[in-house]
């Protein structure tokens, strides 16, 4: 069956038509291949790496870049290029399983806050302002400090912490489509405020949470970067970008290539995920200025 052949209104063929749009733009389509090669690298690089992660090598501490070792070497002799292809994996995969978590759990929040209106809709959304005012390091220390920094809490951490702003973007969302007759019309015939939200409003408010969702990843990504170079995301010997960074500082005015490594990588996986995005969101017709939280 040819693309062609797949009716537009059909799920698939709005997503196919989407993605067409998208890949149109000249920065969707850079966007695009950037996050697929980091999402393909995430994937293969244990198995193209020329090194193991963990081999030091006293020998070869902090040598320049070479035909071996394409990024020299950091302060324990061990390979950059090889830790920072593979740098990537964690933060990937954690702030992948929590970016769907975040979106989903704050959308449905943002939806039903929304939907009902009034006096209890007021004032939870005074405590989520009261809430995002306070620095997001700082919430986020409180919690990992408390109960660790593995995976199993670095996850539910970023989802909790993510997907608050989401409420906001979703309630938003919401109000432009409440007020419509269709909605008007489901209440008439005695629909539960669930099936609303199931079959009225959700349809009409995911492109604004899978646009919402594709800037979160980004801002997750920093954020577990971020935590990685305080010492409160992965543990060595792992690698990791932030990490890799942190561990590289001190010896970067006589060996920058242990930090421009994992920064370059960093960058251009934040870069593609953020192109991608605009050119998502122009291709649903997403005001992203209009929507964005204050």
């Amino acid at each position: 069956m040819s693309l062609a052949s797949i009716p537009q209104n059909s799920r698939l063929g709005r997503t196919l038509s989407v993605l067409r749009d998208v890949m149109s733009r000249p920065s969707g389509a850079v966007g695009l291949c950037l996050v697929v090669f980091h999402l393909i690298l995430a994937v293969i690089s244990p198995y193209i790496a020329p090194f193991d992660y963990r081999t030091m090598n006293a020998a070869m501490m902090l040598t320049g870049p070479d035909g071996v070792h394409f990024l020299g070497t950091d302060h324990l002799g061990r390979d950059v290029f090889s830790r920072t292809i593979q740098g990537g994996r964690e933060a990937i995969l954690v702030t992948g399983i929590a970016t769907p978590i975040a979106v989903a759990w704050g959308g449905l929040v943002g939806i039903f806050f929304g939907l009902i209106g009034g006096r209890v809709d007021e004032v939870m959304m005074r405590f989520v302002d009261a809430f995002l005012s306070l620095p997001w390091i700082l919430k986020m220390l409180v919690l990992i400090v408390t109960f660790g920094t593995g995976i199993e809490v670095l996850i539910p951490t970023l989802a909790f912490f993510y997907g608050i702003p989401v409420i906001r973007i979703a309630r938003a969302a919401t109000h432009d489509v409440v007020a419509r007759d269709f909605v008007a019309a489901a209440r008439a015939r005695g629909h539960s405020r669930m099936t609303i939200m199931r079959k009225e409003l959700l349809p009409n408010v995911l492109d604004a949470l899978m646009v919402e969702g594709a800037m979160r990843w980004s801002w997750m990504l920093l954020a577990f970067s971020s935590l990685s170079f305080l010492g409160f995301g992965v543990s060595p010997p792992t690698p990791d970008w932030g990490l890799m960074i942190a561990d590289a500082r001190g010896f970067m005015s006589f060996a920058p290539w242990g930090v421009l490594g994992p920064v370059i990588a960093l960058s251009t996986l934040i870069i593609g995920i953020n192109l991608t995005a605009d050119a998502l969101a122009k291709a649903l017709g997403i005001d992203r200025a209009q929507k964005a939280p204050v």
